[in-house]
């Protein structure tokens, strides 16, 4: 069973808990205020589990956070609770990627129904997810409480863009195409177990709050400011992005050999 007063109390949300598009617009901003995106699991060899129990304990009872399959299964969870009606897709990521490619789809999104029309939702996209929820109207450029946002078209697809500074950057590439457990497990199972996977090899940590972003790639520490320049620093040691991700991100750090060892890897990218 899902525990909706245990998700809201820990998003901090106590205001209205009708179906509206102001009831989706902040529990999705609180969410990614709180709830941070970080892939210590897979980094330290632990699995990650797509079941609903386990993503509870994680991510509300167990003080953590999680990557786009654990995060858009909460909120998903969440937002039927709610009475929305949800529904699960997936997408094919291009951030960081030449326009034309053709990745498998390894994230999830949702599509949400609000008074009778489609919005997207989505917690999961790291340092540049969501805040707010989208519109499913393509060419309009479209706020949120951070940067704003747009959907083209892509022969039947949608793209995700979000700007930064004066440019268009895309996120990821998606179709309406309603996904299922088992499609989640596979593209989940690549991500955590294969030697190439970037949440395998690196540290992906980011959290939002109000006016800025807050990331950490391996041991590379940004602030970025909505309204000023970013800040960036290294951090040195094990001890320190240890306290980074408990006091910046808000994480409640699992104990065992393995994170420390996974941390000590990351902290050799940068001296």
């Amino acid at each position: 069973m899902f525990d909706l007063d245990a998700y809201l109390t820990r998003i901090g949300h106590h205001g209205d808990r009708s179906p509206t598009l102001d009831t989706l617009r902040e529990v999705h901003a609180k969410h990614v205020q709180v709830i941070t995106f970080e892939n210590l699991n897979p980094l330290a060899g632990w699995p990650v589990l797509l079941d609903v129990d386990s993503v509870q304990r994680k991510l509300v009872q167990g003080g953590r956070g999680g990557y786009c399959f654990e995060q858009n299964l909460l909120l998903s969870e969440a937002l039927r609770a709610l009475g929305f009606s949800v529904t699960e897709l997936a997408a094919r990521v291009l951030w960081s990627a030449p326009e034309d490619s053709m990745p498998p789809r390894t994230h999830m999104l949702l599509q949400v129904q609000v008074d009778g029309a489609p919005y997207i939702a989505d917690v999961g996209f790291g340092g540049q997810t969501l805040t707010g929820p989208l519109r499913l109207e393509p060419d309009i450029e479209q706020t949120t409480p951070h940067e704003p946002f747009r959907l083209i078209r892509a022969g039947n697809d949608f793209k995700l863009q979000s700007k930064v500074g004066k440019n268009w950057k895309s996120l990821y590439r998606f179709d309406l195409q309603p996904q299922f457990p088992s499609d989640y497990a596979v593209a989940n199972h690549y991500l955590c177990t294969h030697p190439e996977s970037p949440f395998r090899t690196s540290l992906r940590v980011a959290r939002t709050a109000p006016g800025k972003r807050f990331g950490l790639a391996n041991n590379y520490l940004s602030i970025h400011h909505l309204d000023g320049p970013s800040e960036k620093r290294v951090l040195k040691s094990v001890a320190e992005v240890r306290q980074t991700l408990e006091e910046v991100f808000g994480l409640t750090l699992p104990p065992g050999p393995e994170l420390d060892a996974a941390l000590e890897r990351v902290c050799r990218f940068r001296a």
